[in-house]
């Protein structure tokens, strides 16, 4: 596993020591190999204190030419208002998105929306953290290629975008690693890749998500 980016723990000294602390931990979240990711500018305008990573599921060496491919990406940010927030139902906020390329026959799967928000539901559950007020959208968009490009096979990508209320532990901090890990989770599913083992100190032993369907080894 690799640890989340030596950068996360950045954040503004003025900001309210359980945003800090928030922050801070999800320097501790454990993620698969495949996982990279990076610290990006948090929006200013949908709360007090904003935090933004960005995430991609590479698959190393699988490209034509031996370069990295990504299967899958998206961004998570955290939001944190200490006066709370009505709509939140708390004073954190979780946002994400998580995006990818599904395999042809997937794309016409009628049930693969409620399919898909159960990959994140499931991610969350299997990783034992506490939340609330879940809500999002999954998108699904079809392309087609004509002229010099007719050659590609049609292509169906997938968008789920989705916020939900952090529990928060001891002193208002959340979890966030937990919180992380379940995301990457999702990524992952959404990019095709098999389950792989929790953290042991999550949950323990392997607890698998709901399987992407029609997912062939790639």
């Amino acid at each position: 596993m690799a640890a989340a980016h030596e950068h996360l723990a950045d954040s503004a000294d003025e900001a309210p020591i359980p945003f800090r602390q928030a922050v801070e931990a999800l320097r501790a979240a454990r993620l698969r190999p495949e996982i990279e990711i990076d610290p990006t500018p948090a929006p200013k305008r949908l709360a007090p204190f904003a935090y933004a990573l960005e995430a991609a599921v590479v698959e190393r060496g699988a490209g034509p030419d031996g370069e990295d491919r990504d299967l899958a990406d998206g961004r998570l940010v955290v939001l944190h208002n200490p006066a709370g927030d009505e709509t939140w139902q708390g004073t954190f906020r979780v946002v994400t998105l998580a995006r990818a390329e599904l395999e042809p026959e997937m794309g016409t799967d009628p049930l693969l929306p409620e399919v898909s928000w159960s990959w994140l539901t499931g991610a969350l559950d299997a990783r034992g953290v506490h939340y609330g007020a879940p809500s999002g959208t999954v998108t699904r968009a079809g392309s087609y290629y004509f002229g010099g490009l007719a050659a590609r096979e049609p292509a169906t990508q997938i968008e789920i975008r989705a916020s939900w209320t952090p529990a928060e532990g001891p002193g208002g901090v959340p979890d966030l690693a937990a919180h992380l890990s379940a995301w990457c989770d999702l990524l992952c599913q959404v990019a095709g890749l098999p389950p792989a083992p929790l953290d042991m100190t999550t949950r323990g032993g392997i607890v698998p998500l709901p399987q992407r369907r029609g997912a062939q080894p790639r």
